[in-house]
Formats: structure tokens, sequence, C-alpha cells
């Protein structure tokens, strides 16, 4: 598997991690066409509970392990589960409250980038 292949896959274990719990409005952020990022891409989705959001994480974690063996690098947001941030290297997962996610605003933080809505039912 080359590269782009293993983003690829990782991509879709995220997203089906997300897509267990029902996470809300997921975003994937192209960050690749601006300079001096750490990642290629970011995943944005949000709950509406701490409960939901800890879950999420959780989710996509055991996902990614169980579809790539890959596991997280570093994690972080647990305690409170406002924020929750995964980086697996290439892709960051940020799992947010609803109103935590409205208040920092990635999405227009990072407008420069692309940006791509992912329809679901949720």
């Amino acid at each position: 598997m080359n590269d782009n292949e293993e983003i690829t896959h990782l991509k879709e274990a995220i997203l089906e991690g997300i897509n267990k719990i029902k996470g809300k409005e997921i975003t994937i952020i192209d960050l690749n066409t601006v300079k001096h990022t750490e990642c290629g891409y970011f995943i944005i989705c949000h709950g509406t509970s701490v409960t939901q959001v800890n879950s999420i994480a959780r989710s996509i974690e055991e996902t990614v392990e169980k579809m790539t063996n890959k596991k997280v690098w570093h994690s972080e947001g647990y305690n409170n589960s406002l924020w929750i941030l995964l980086d697996f290297g290439e892709i960051v997962v940020h799992v947010f409250h609803e109103k935590t996610r409205h208040f920092y605003n990635l999405e227009g933080l990072w407008a420069d980038a692309k940006s791509f809505k992912i329809n679901s039912d949720n």
C-alpha cells in the first residue's frame, strides 16, 4: 500500500468510527495546500454531550486500530471531553462538543484550505 492509499484507508477508518456513534457535521480540511502545517488533514465533527464526544473519540481509536492496525500517536482532552484531539500523524481528528466547536470555529480559522463536508444521516 502506498502513502496515498494508507491515508485514504486511515480516513475511511476515522469516518467509520465517527459514524458508529453518530458524530455530527463531519468536515475534512485538506491542509496540503497550506504552508507550514503539521499534518495533511483535519477531520472535525461534534457530539451533543460530553458522553457522546468521549464515545466518538474512543470509537475512532478502536476502529482505526481494528481497520488499519495503527494506534493514535497522541490524544488529549478526554478529561473534560469538550474538545478531544486525536493525532494520527498525517491526520489530526478534532471531536468537539457542539458549543465548543462553534466557539473555536476551526473551519473559519483554516478557511484558506480546501474543506469538504461529509454527508451523513446524523
